[in-house]
């Protein structure tokens, strides 16, 4: 072997060796840094409806306030029933004269200093029955605010189920326009080399383009779309504003069953919105009834204990003759003419119930109402489900059909384009028409105040 080919062969061993010794220093590398970094193998979080919900629930501004005004109304319960109880008080009093001097009158001494204690109780004993429809009213507000939270967590579950919803939409409609970008560039390229071969006019590759281009610009329009209810959904959740969004697909459904007059009825008894307004009429009642507390005397019982003394602690001393005493005392009062005051009040309050009695009928009218759309909305989308979904399949082998007889020259350019406008049209009426059918089926859960079963999953 001569030195060229010895040498020759040395090196292209040490270029092997090279090589070797590359791929491993790579390989040791990626070993090396996937314990380090796990973030980078870890897939990004994929949110299901349950845990949006659950995650609504427990981000939502909303009710965290509405929890506060649960703990302000305990407290305003807890401060009426106190009410009941006496009140205890103290006074300490100190007083200075010019001198100690003697009355001319019975020579009683008064000091130069002088301390007095006073100490005294006050019981209500009868108020007109104001503290006992007091203490009522401040029970019906606790009740309302607990209502009111329940009714705040319920439009969390409706507006969770409506983000995913529109989100998934969204996904899906921008897809179907990233697809119609595809096809219509892969048939523009076609028209493109028919016409330079000289087998298709021009208008059929200009055609192609001008399709081409209104594609593109339906496409920014579904992905701002999509960038919108990526938005919606972090800010539901309190995320990030522009924090990345993976949700799972659900494309099952099963159709609405019951008829709308088992959804009047659902709603009658369990909208919270009813029993609400159903306190407000019991709170207008104690409300006229605190306002005849004048038409009755008020009764109070007082007791006082006096100490008094010539030092600081009250305890006697010269010209002090009773350090020590005390007196009970029962007060019956009662304003009994106003000049119409207390009836120009309770005709007052009695308006006050009408106007929650009037209330209360308008909102079951304005419950109806919104079942009533809730149901006619979901069998809608149930309807529109039905009718488009046979005609996806018609819609893809017709877009097949057309391009291939393009190809052979059976079909022209406009065939060809009108076969894709036909199936994403017909793509995006199933989305529009199944998201929606889930987002409506939602709304006529919280119209029937059913919310809670959307929310565990047993709709």
């Amino acid at each position: 072997m001569s030195i060229f080919q010895r040498s020759q062969k040395e090196i292209g061993y040490t270029l092997y060796f090279n090589y070797f010794c590359h791929k491993c220093l790579i390989l040791f590398v990626i070993i090396w840094s996937f314990p380090v970094f796990p973030s980078l193998a870890e897939a990004e979080e994929v949110f299901t409806l349950e845990q949006t919900i659950r995650q609504a629930i427990k981000a939502n501004l909303g009710l965290k306030s509405s929890r506060e005004d649960i703990n302000a109304a305990a407290s305003a319960r807890l401060k009426q029933r106190s009410n009941f109880l006496p009140t205890l008080g103290a006074t300490y009093k100190y007083k200075r004269n010019y001198e100690e001097r003697t009355t001319a009158a019975d020579g009683v001494t008064v000091p130069k200093n002088k301390y007095t204690f006073t100490g005294t109780f006050t019981q209500p004993v009868f108020t007109g029955f104001s503290l006992i429809n007091k203490y009522k009213v401040a029970v019906l507000d606790f009740d309302i605010a607990r209502i009111n939270e329940k009714t705040v967590r319920e439009a969390v579950v409706f507006e969770a189920n409506k983000v995913y919803f529109t989100l998934l939409k969204a996904q899906k409609l921008a897809a179907i326009a990233r697809e119609a970008v595809t096809q219509i560039s892969a048939h523009k390229d076609v028209a493109k080399d028919f016409y330079e071969v000289g087998m298709t006019p021009l208008n059929d590759l200009l055609k192609a383009q001008v399709e081409l281009a209104n594609a593109r610009q339906d496409l920014i329009v579904a992905q701002n779309n999509l960038e919108t209810a990526k938005s919606n959904f972090n800010i539901l959740l309190r995320r990030q504003i522009n924090a990345p969004v993976e949700i799972k697909d659900i494309v099952d459904y099963c159709f609405f069953e019951k008829k709308i007059d088992f959804c009047f009825d659902m709603a009658e008894k369990n909208r919270l919105e009813i029993k609400e307004a159903e306190l407000q009429v019991e709170i207008a009642q104690k409300e006229l009834k605190l306002g005849k507390t004048d038409y009755y005397p008020s009764i109070t019982l007082e007791g006082n204990y006096y100490k008094a003394g010539t030092d600081f602690d009250a305890d006697g001393g010269d010209g002090i003759s009773d350090p020590d005493s005390w007196d009970v005392t029962a007060t019956a009062s009662w304003n009994f003419w106003e000049w119409g005051k207390t009836g120009y009040g309770v005709k007052e309050k009695l308006s006050a119930l009408a106007q929650a009695r009037y209330q209360l009928a308008e909102i079951i009218d304005n419950i109806h109402l919104e079942v009533k759309q809730a149901y006619l909305n979901t069998k809608e989308s149930e309807q529109n489900i039905m009718a488009v979904k046979q005609a996806i399949e018609q819609a893809k082998e017709n877009f097949r059909i057309s391009e291939e007889r393009y190809k052979e020259q059976m079909d022209t350019s406009t065939d060809v384009l009108d076969a894709q406008t036909l199936l994403s049209k017909t793509m995006t009426n199933y989305y529009n028409a199944l998201y929606d059918f889930k987002i409506s089926k939602a709304y006529l859960y919280w119209a029937m105040g059913r919310a809670q079963e959307v929310e565990a999953g047993l709709e």
